[in-house]
């Protein structure tokens, strides 16, 4: 018995665009010199935000690291421990001296939910920040 139906096309064309991630974290490169722990804070290729693992490289090495960028509420203590940080400020981060500052001079970061504790930790909301 022979197939009666309608020929289908067998070509077909791939188009658009497919999702990576949800955008919760981004890999970035590590320059050469550095010593980044877990759960540190860093700004690297244009992002902000928190080393997944400990990354150490060479004077001429460089390397790959996992940064997480989600905004959302984070506790640090990686914080210029001269400032106040109170409730509602703004923070900045010092790319210089890698740690947050209310000092306007730095990188937007977010925002303090819980001001600065006896034992110089704050809780910010980290804003979207890329280059």
């Amino acid at each position: 018995m022979a197939y009666k139906g309608q020929p289908v096309p067998s070509t077909t064309y791939q188009k658009g665009y497919f999702k990576v991630s949800d955008g919760k974290s981004v890999e970035v490169s590590v320059p050469a010199n550095s010593d980044l722990k877990a759960g540190q804070f860093a700004y690297l290729d244009g992002f902000l935000g928190v080393i997944t693992r400990d990354v150490k490289t060479a004077a001429n090495e460089t390397a790959k690291a996992i940064l997480i960028i989600e905004v959302a509420e984070y506790e640090t203590d990686q914080i210029d421990d001269s400032k106040t940080f109170a409730k509602g400020d703004k923070v900045y981060w010092d790319n210089t001296n890698k740690r947050f500052t209310t000092n306007t001079t730095g990188i937007f970061a977010g925002v303090v939910t819980n001001a600065k504790d006896r034992n110089g930790v704050i809780w910010f909301v980290m804003s979207s920040v890329s280059a």
